[in-house]
């Protein structure tokens, strides 16, 4: 039997060091937990917890974490570990309360903890219209919802739902999205019939023709849904994300099945007001064109001219009459910046209607 190299006496000081640099840390999460606590204080008797957030200087945070990152750890654990004691330090006043597509398990929540941590108050919802109605009523202080996948394109209920809402976006999430196959008994010639959401069939579409050709695809409007369905029957399936396995007690019959394995779905979160710059903004516009020659030219013309990089454009039916569209811009930049503000103005000129959607920090991935 081979001896280990490592000499006892040596070991056991490398983990007496590691225990010393353990009560350094708690220490000092301690310490900033005061501060955090002294800044609320500072800012006078607010409402609630909604009012001490700011994600802006979250943002420059975290980017300061990436830039001074020079290992061993990823920049994606770093960041991960510090958003966890932002949010510890913020809930001391009271946990935000962060709307989400529900119920329990979708890859909604797994953005909210990603974006906000884990001490939050999370609310599942039933559809993204009750996220949006949600947030803009007060009842929830801000709420996650997804509007595109890399592989399926928009999510079109989102985009319509900003035709009519008054909430603002005030920062995204971008999240990999891997697909499982759940099932009550984790085996896989027992199933009969697939449950999901009708985008994560479109991501596996491939996977399914290979492994499940003659399988029933049943659609439902979530994948943690889906889940709930399939821990019923044991000729039952799902496609959710691996933390709904936790939730609803089912096993993992093969995983991840995505299409392509670079699936990655970017969600917006939703809130009551503009924030100021983090330094590395989008901007998300709704433009209402007026119907004449040359129309969309002119509104993209002024981004151009101020030198604004567009990230994203898409059309909508405007809900303001017969063959009416609107169109939904993502530009580089913050409302507050000048370049942004002379366009905007240019814009106006040409638009029938000019609605700032929201100025945000570009996703820390």
């Amino acid at each position: 039997m081979d001896k280990p190299n490592q000499n006892p006496a040596d070991l056991a000081d490398l983990r007496e060091r590691i225990d010393g640099i353990d009560r350094s840390i708690q220490q000092l999460i301690a310490e900033r937990a005061q501060f955090a606590g002294q800044v609320g204080r500072a800012k006078g008797k607010l409402a609630a917890a909604v009012d001490y957030y700011r994600p802006e200087r979250e943002a420059q945070v975290l980017r300061r974490v990436v830039d001074r990152n020079d290992g061993p750890l990823g920049d994606e654990v770093l960041v991960r570990l510090f958003r966890e004691i932002m949010s510890a330090c913020l809930a001391q006043q009271e946990p935000l309360k962060i709307g989400f597509l529900g119920p329990e398990g979708t890859h909604s929540q797994q953005a909210v903890y990603k974006h906000f941590g884990h001490s939050i108050h999370g609310l599942p919802l039933g559809s993204i219209d009750e996220v949006f109605s949600e947030v803009e009523s007060g009842a929830a202080d801000f709420g996650v919802v997804p509007v595109e996948n890399s592989t399926q394109g928009t999510i079109q209920s989102t985009l319509d739902m900003f035709l009519s809402s008054q909430v603002k976006i005030c920062g995204e999430v971008e999240l990999a999205v891997h697909q499982h196959l759940l099932s009550r008994s984790g085996r896989i010639e027992d199933i009969e019939r697939v449950y999901s959401h009708p985008q994560s069939f479109a991501q596996c579409k491939a996977w399914l023709r290979q492994y499940l050709p003659h399988a029933e695809k049943i659609p439902l409007a979530s994948n943690a849904e889906a889940a709930r369905r399939a821990r019923n029957a044991d000729d039952a399936a799902a496609i959710a994300g691996i933390s709904a396995a936790n939730v609803y007690g089912l096993k993992a019959v093969a995983g991840p099945i995505e299409d392509r394995p670079d699936n990655t779905t970017r969600f917006l979160v939703l809130g009551r007001e503009l924030f100021p710059s983090s330094g590395n903004d989008r901007t998300s516009l709704l433009i209402f064109i007026k119907d004449q020659p040359g129309a969309l030219h002119h509104v993209l013309a002024p981004f151009a001219r101020h030198g604004l990089s567009m990230n994203r454009i898409e059309s909508r039916p405007g809900h303001t009459g017969r063959w009416q569209y609107a169109f939904f811009v993502d530009i580089g930049g913050h409302v507050e910046q000048e370049a942004v503000c002379a366009a905007l103005d240019e814009l106006a000129e040409f638009a029938q209607e000019v609605k700032v959607l929201g100025s945000y920090p570009v996703a820390i991935t």
